[in-house]
């Protein structure tokens, strides 16, 4: 793990509200994955993009309970 590469995100989970605070590992690009919210348990999906460009990292939050066609 590149620490350099280690950042602190803030979300909200969407489900019930609760900040959760999460260590993104930025080194391995964009990223799609599960994580438990740890105030009601409910999964978050979590979509990590890398903005080179512009040099940020953007985290969108998902409740996975959305349909997709």
């Amino acid at each position: 793990m590149d620490h350099a590469k280690l950042h602190d995100a803030s979300v909200r989970c969407p489900h019930c509200g609760h900040r959760i605070h999460l260590a993104i590992d930025s080194s391995a690009g964009a990223q799609d994955y599960l994580d438990e919210c740890r105030a009601c348990g409910a999964d978050i999906h979590l979509v990590m993009t890398v903005d080179e460009v512009f040099d940020r990292i953007v985290v969108r939050v998902r409740s996975d309970d959305e349909n997709f066609y």
